[in-house]
């Protein structure tokens, strides 16, 4: 179906020609799905774009072959090439808000792809993107027809994505991370949607990720790319039970397993840097960050011998939902109803749900971002519900938040060592600019950030890079507290790994204690002292990792623990 042979990919920058895929060459048969893993900026998603003949072509050069049932793309005009894309060969973008229009419905959107491309009138679009919707397994999707992007969740909107693709019934279907960032739950039911699809329709599919093992659920063979080579071809049961190149093991061991306890989990450069390293194996690195006997139960000890640093009491926070006219009873959504727990000094409390599940409104309202609507929260024995504004901002400094998405965090007219010297100067530490700035290296230097990149901007970094930023930002005014509210859910499982490790070492320097914020309950039970599972708007479960995930109690957690790829 597909041949890429000698794929070259090279982009125009200030500094010359920047080859960003290096004479890459792999097939796709009818009716298989071929995996392509590694990490941003491997050049996975440029391969594909390339394909796709979407690659801007003032400032990027591609040579070499790739052809589609014996048809070379590369030597297509465009307007051969448009009726090729969508008819022959559509594609899943990695981000569905951004690929799909804000200000059009999203039937539109799927409708104006069929008109297009199928010459079809109006009434018969519309029937057939209803077909599609309900193909996609979308609730209500005549009601999904009229909705705008923005009212949809993510899931459904990367359904919409999905619908969107297979509109004019591809050969085809390239999909780039489809399932980042996405709950594990709606991961395991896209990729189980993919795959009922592919089975149908009879199609083929390059599945593009940045973990190894979602890829291993859904790809029949596996190509690694690393720096823009492939560095390694095989099945995909192959690639897992026998990694041959150390970038491969890094992959697979950096992702946090339920299965075993780390002190530090496993990076990519613990299998890349030196000879002696090359030949490492994933249970070897596993082993040298192992807990030594009896560590961690002396460490719940000294944290839970001490009275709790915030005590949560029957806090409910909920959001009025029209009504209330002409005696009309309001009705209100439980976003937080009635959840009550403690947290100690030293301690990581992980909480874990699916989105909607009302953790992060739990976070925002522990620190008054959001106003309780009753209920108490206790820090360090002070009401922080009686507290005026003043003194909210004070103790603030002792609270501190990283928020989900580093990027619409930061101000992005201001450069990095603007953003992080604001808090000092809001709260009037150190006497002057210069020794602000002085501390603002300190934190670069201390989350593994150059000194250069002060004057830099947000745009300027990789998603790894500016959750390091935020990390910095939180630390600036040498806080207790820490609420980590999803702050690794859309990383490479590599600089996943990094920001754990870094999370972990800043909280026994600086005697930290955190509520750490996710989905992923592989991630909450690696850096978790105890954990907490929520769902729509309650506690449903409490108790020490390994007991929450090897026995749990509640259907809900079972149901997180299921749809966790088995790798």
């Amino acid at each position: 179906m597909l041949q890429v042979n000698n794929l070259k990919v090279e982009f125009k920058t200030s500094e010359g020609w920047i080859e960003a895929v290096k004479g890459s060459s792999f097939s796709l048969k009818k009716g298989e799905t071929l995996g392509i893993v590694g990490e941003s900026g491997s050049g996975k998603s440029v391969s594909s774009l390339a394909i796709m003949r979407l690659l801007p072509t003032a400032n990027s050069r591609i040579n070499g072959e790739i052809r589609v049932n014996g048809t070379d793309l590369l030597k297509l005009s465009e307007d051969q090439m448009r009726d090729i894309r969508g008819n022959r060969i559509a594609m899943i973008f990695q981000e569905p808000m951004t690929s799909l229009n804000p200000v059009l419905t999203c039937g539109h959107q799927v409708t104006e792809a069929i008109r297009v491309h199928l010459g079809v009138d109006q009434h018969e679009a519309k029937r057939r993107t209803i077909i599609l919707f309900k193909e996609v397994q979308l609730p209500q999707p005549e009601a999904v027809f009229d909705s705008y992007p923005h009212q949809l969740s993510g899931g459904q909107k990367q359904r919409i994505m999905i619908a969107m693709a297979l509109s004019c019934d591809p050969e085809i279907l390239i999909a780039d991370e489809p399932t980042t960032a996405l709950d594990v739950t709606v991961q395991k039911t896209i990729l189980e949607l993919l795959h009922r699809l592919k089975a149908e329709r009879n199609m083929s599919l390059v599945f593009i990720s940045h973990d190894l093992g979602v890829i291993t659920e859904i790809a029949d063979h596996v190509i690694v790319m690393y720096k823009g080579e492939i560095v390694e071809t095989a099945t995909a049961d192959a690639i897992f039970a026998s990694p041959q190149h150390p970038y491969t093991r890094g992959l697979l061991a950096c992702r946090p397993s339920p299965d075993h306890q780390l002190k530090r989990l496993p990076v990519v450069a613990d299998f890349l840097d030196g000879p002696d390293k090359a030949g490492s194996t994933v249970d070897k690195i596993r082993a040298l960050y192992a807990f030594k006997p009896g560590e961690i139960e002396t460490h719940r000890r000294q944290i839970y011998s001490q009275p709790p640093i915030l005590k949560v009491d029957q806090l409910c926070t909920w959001f009025p939902t029209g009504g209330g006219l002409f005696g009309k009873k309001k009705d209100f959504v439980k976003a937080v109803n009635n959840v009550s727990f403690e947290v100690y000094p030293g301690e990581t409390l992980g909480l874990v749900g699916e989105s909607g599940c009302g953790k992060s409104t739990l976070g925002r309202s522990i620190l008054r971002l959001i106003e309780p609507t009753a209920g108490g929260i206790s820090f360090e024995n002070t009401d922080m519900r009686k507290l005026s504004k003043a003194a909210l901002r004070h103790i603030r400094r002792d609270i501190q938040i990283i928020f989900q998405d580093p990027y619409s965090s930061l101000n992005p007219r201001l450069t990095v060592g603007d953003s992080l010297m604001e808090p000092l100067q809001v709260h009037q530490l150190y006497d002057n600019n210069t020794k602000r700035k002085q501390r603002v290296l300190e934190l670069l230097e201390r989350v593994n950030l150059p000194p250069e990149y002060f004057n830099r901007y947000p745009h300027e970094f990789s998603g790894g890079q500016r959750q390091r930023i935020v990390i910095a930002r939180a630390l600036a005014l040498q806080p207790k507290f820490i609420i980590c509210d999803e702050s690794v859910s859309a990383l490479d499982v590599s600089v996943q790994a990094q920001v754990l490790n870094l999370l972990r070492e800043l909280q026994e320097e600086f005697k930290l204690t955190y509520i750490f914020i996710s989905h992923d309950l592989s991630v909450i039970k690696h850096i978790s002292d105890r954990v907490m599972v929520m769902n729509k708007g309650e506690i449903v479960e409490n108790g020490d990792p390994d007991d929450i995930y090897f026995h749990p109690k509640n259907e809900y957690t079972k149901k997180l623990i299921d749809s966790i790829p088995k790798s």
